[in-house]
């Protein structure tokens, strides 16, 4: 019986439990006195050593059990844990993080365990001199070997309900009775171990001369066995009850799926909503009432699949803000500073494409407020603040957009000293007083500019902002920055909730049709009907006492005028992003229509305005403006 097939659960089961793991290390080095982390810790890695073990994974398997050793020892005791035993359990969690890992792709060979396993055991014959620690799980064992005799045994077995991984549980039960002697009569069936709603009950005839004891002490050493019923030859049929009674009203209504199929489903969902927009254009022409009806119904239809599509693909993010306390703390530890990391709004989801992509840009930005904002804790109580830092990592729900920011009380960003600097190196015009928000973001995202005095392992090359907004915009988003000195900085990312498929305005320009997203556009207004005036040497208009500046997008895409001269009235899309509006000049507008995004690799020299392109209904491609390069 292969148990391959169980390891993509096992390494999302695992990933879980370390990163619980970490929390727990976490609190636990806050609060040592406290007896509920380490108890936690200690079931954590007993499920991992189980579920290990009945993978085979033997070098997983037994760092897990030495983990476990020292934890009991820990909990047992009532102690407060050292400092330098904090530090060994965080370390042999992320050794145990990467030999998951390697085991998983089949290399657990290459797993070096061996010096972190040595320290956990020597911290255990430190911590309790004199005492053994117990022998570490077989991974597999064959308990007996007899030969199988008579028409066979009625064995029936329950899993206990907390058993992780209960499909490869009564796999490894029933290959260690086949050990003993020949299996029939399985029921349910091996398939059904593989059922998401297994519920762990199964029953097997078993051809053995064993006393009943025998298989029970064999079988009940794969672990996780709460009940083993070992009957006579009597010739009745096995039966196990059903979970959850008549109907299976009791079982999960949870599955785990693969991102992939997920992934598969949205491709051709955008399909689906291209070949709509044909259809619906196409109904248009023929003015038929039955193809009126069916395309109605077909509109209908596809948005209520997209819909919950998108749904089945939303993520909530602590998924990729759980493992931030750790980075923060390691980060801090490193660099001699007392930070602590409070995340907030756990529960918003984005799509899970958009969190796989997030997770780089947020480390660069919490490193950078690690290193560059939070003071050293003798500087932070010169300037009467408390020795230890904070940082809020925070995510809220705006409109159709999420946004998350990282906001810091430390020092804040000396405006002046980037101003000169960047005047040093011609980023800026000689003649500038002061640098805006947006004029500092804009010098600190520019590749290799930094205001670090030194090079650190942690940062100082320039890169951080750089990467962060480069990302972010290429998910359709954009990245704010406030900082004030003496008081701390926030960066803000907003991004949209899914990226394959958004409601767009189409407008014209020329003869070309072009998409701006809706989740970035606050309203529309005719050019020419309100008070005209200038900003910082730009074309802007008033709209309710605010100054927006205006970009006429046939001047930026040079659009010709003698082949397609600009109408008399023209609108103007206004779009928002936080506090920042301009006005989009554009020739029409053609109306409202959901879109299938679809990324592209811009040519050398095109202008930093496009996000991606579309395919309209009459299957003409468009591109999709982006409003963070219009801003």
């Amino acid at each position: 019986m292969d148990l391959s097939q169980y390891a993509e659960l096992f390494l999302a089961e695992s990933r879980e439990h370390l990163s619980a793991c970490n929390q727990l290390l976490l609190e636990w080095e806050r609060r040592p006195a406290a007896p509920e982390p380490v108890g936690g810790i200690f079931r954590a890695v007993h499920t991992v050593k189980g579920m290990a073990a009945t993978m085979g994974y033997a070098r997983v398997a037994d760092l897990a059990h030495r983990m476990e050793n020292l934890l009991d020892h820990l909990r047992r005791g009532g102690q407060p844990p050292a400092d330098d035993t904090i530090q060994l359990l965080f370390r042999a969690t992320d050794a145990l993080e990467r030999a998951v890992d390697l085991a998983v792709a089949g290399r657990e060979r290459d797993a070096d365990v061996a010096e972190v396993a040595a320290d956990l055991d020597r911290a255990l014959a430190r911590l309790a001199p004199g005492v053994a620690a117990p022998p570490a799980p077989a991974a597999d064992v064959d308990v007996l070997d007899l030969p199988g005799i008579g028409s066979g045994r009625l064995v029936q077995v329950v899993l206990r309900p907390e058993a992780p991984l209960k499909g490869g549980r009564a796999m490894l039960i029933v290959r260690r009775a086949q050990s003993l002697g020949a299996v029939h009569g399985m029921a349910p069936s091996p398939a059904a171990f593989e059922a998401e709603d297994f519920d762990g009950r199964f029953a097997f005839r078993l051809e053995t001369s064993a006393p009943a004891a025998a298989i029970e002490a064999a079988l009940r050493a794969a672990g996780d066995v709460e009940r083993i019923t070992v009957g006579d030859d009597d010739g009745h049929t096995p039966h196990v009850e059903e979970a959850g009674g008549e109907g299976g009203a009791g079982r999960g209504r949870h599955i785990r799926v693969d991102l992939r199929r997920l992934d598969t489903l949205m491709d051709l969902i955008g399909e689906l909503v291209t070949a709509r927009g044909r259809l619906n254009d196409l109904a248009a022409q023929w003015r038929d009432p039955a193809i009126d009806d069916v395309a109605i119904q077909i509109s209908r239809l596809s948005a209520d699949l997209q819909a919950e599509i998108i749904q089945a693909r939303m993520t909530p993010v602590w998924q990729v803000f759980d493992r931030f306390p750790r980075l923060v703390r390691d980060v801090a530890r490193q660099l001699d500073k007392q930070v602590t990391l409070n995340v907030e709004g756990k529960e918003i989801e984005l799509d899970r494409a958009i969190l796989d992509e997030l997770g780089d840009p947020l480390v660069h930005l919490l490193r950078n407020a690690v290193d560059h904002g939070i003071e050293a804790p003798a500087e932070r109580k010169k300037r009467g603040k408390k020795p230890e830092g904070e940082i809020v990592l925070a995510a809220v729900r705006e409109r159709s957009s999420v946004a998350i920011s990282i906001r810091d009380d430390g020092r804040g960003i000396d405006r002046g000293r980037v101003l000169e600097k960047a005047r040093r190196e011609g980023l800026v015009d000689p003649h500038v007083e002061t640098l805006s928000d947006d004029q500092l973001l804009r010098v600190l995202a520019r590749p290799g500019f930094s205001t670090a005095a030194a090079v650190t392992s942690v940062s100082g090359r320039g890169v951080g902002i750089d990467v962060a907004m480069t990302r972010i915009r290429a998910l359709g988003g954009s990245i704010e920055i406030r900082t004030e000195v003496g008081k701390g900085t926030t960066f803000v990312l907003r991004l949209p909730v899914t990226l394959a498929i958004v409601r767009a305005l189409i407008a014209a320009v020329g003869p070309e049709r072009y998409a701006l997203p809706l989740t970035y556009v606050a309203e529309t207004v005719e050019f020419g009907t309100v008070a005209m005036t200038t900003m910082e040497g730009r074309e802007a208009m008033m709209l309710r006492d605010r100054v927006v500046p205006l970009v006429h997008l046939r001047a930026l895409l040079g659009v010709n005028g003698t082949a397609a001269p600009p109408p008399v009235r023209r609108p103007v899309i206004v779009l928002e992003m936080g506090e920042r509006r301009v006005g989009v000049v554009v020739d029409g507008m053609l109306g409202q229509q959901e879109i299938v995004v679809k990324g592209f690799e811009a040519p050398r020299g095109t202008l930093p305005v496009f996000s991606g392109a579309t395919i309209m209904g009459d299957g003409v491609p468009a591109l999709i403006l982006d409003a963070a390069g219009l801003l």
